[in-house]
């Protein structure tokens, strides 16, 4: 599988799903997440797949310090409906990165595990998503910004010619490189941008 290179110097997210560790999953229950695995997931990188990623390992580190999080110890709050918008394709990442799941979700092992009723929608929260620990120990609202990182200049012509099927391959190659290259300056030049990536603790 041939991916853009940059893929693979995006940080990625190390975990520690009890779950796993008891199935003998993995060594300990410990799962490391690539950005290639939210590509996987979505079937596609774009701005909303690369926020959604990266909006929550951010969230992640903000809740559990030096700690490995705990997949499946987070309950995520969207403030969006599941039909609303891109809250969909967002919530498929944010879901297999945290282990939170909606009604469809693992009913838990006589009572422990269980992550059904972890992933809810048009709640109450201050920015777009809200992450809390079941613990007891923090809380984080989110949100993500990519539009403060802008496309290039062509590419609106260039996917007007694609998608009414009158590009030619150099074309449509020059988009998906264009493409692509937005991503990556959201991912690695913006990553800490404060204005992109927007974290609010609560007490």
């Amino acid at each position: 599988m041939k991916y853009p290179e940059f893929y693979n110097a995006v940080p990625g997210i190390r975990l520690r799903d009890p779950l796993a560790a008891l199935l003998g999953a993995t060594d300990d229950g410990i799962i490391d997440y690539r950005y290639l695995d939210a590509v996987k997931i979505a079937g596609h990188s774009c701005p909303t797949v690369a926020s959604a990623y990266w909006l929550t390992r951010q969230a992640l580190r903000a809740l559990y310090g030096e700690n490995l999080p705990e997949r499946g110890g987070v309950r995520v709050e969207f403030s969006a409906g599941i039909s609303d918008g891109v809250t969909g394709v967002i919530a498929n990442v944010v879901s297999m990165l945290t282990g939170a799941a909606g009604d469809g979700g693992f009913k838990g092992l006589v009572g422990h595990f269980e992550r059904r009723g972890l992933l809810s929608f048009r709640a109450d929260t201050a920015l777009e998503i809200r992450y809390t620990r079941l613990d007891g120990q923090g809380q984080i609202d989110a949100a993500a910004n990519p539009g403060r990182v802008p496309a290039h200049p062509e590419m609106g012509a260039l996917m007007q010619r694609c998608l009414s099927g009158v590009a030619d391959a150099a074309e449509v190659r020059q988009f998906g490189t264009l493409w692509q290259e937005r991503v990556r300056r959201i991912l690695l030049d913006h990553g800490e941008d404060t204005e992109v990536f927007v974290l609010h603790s609560k007490d």
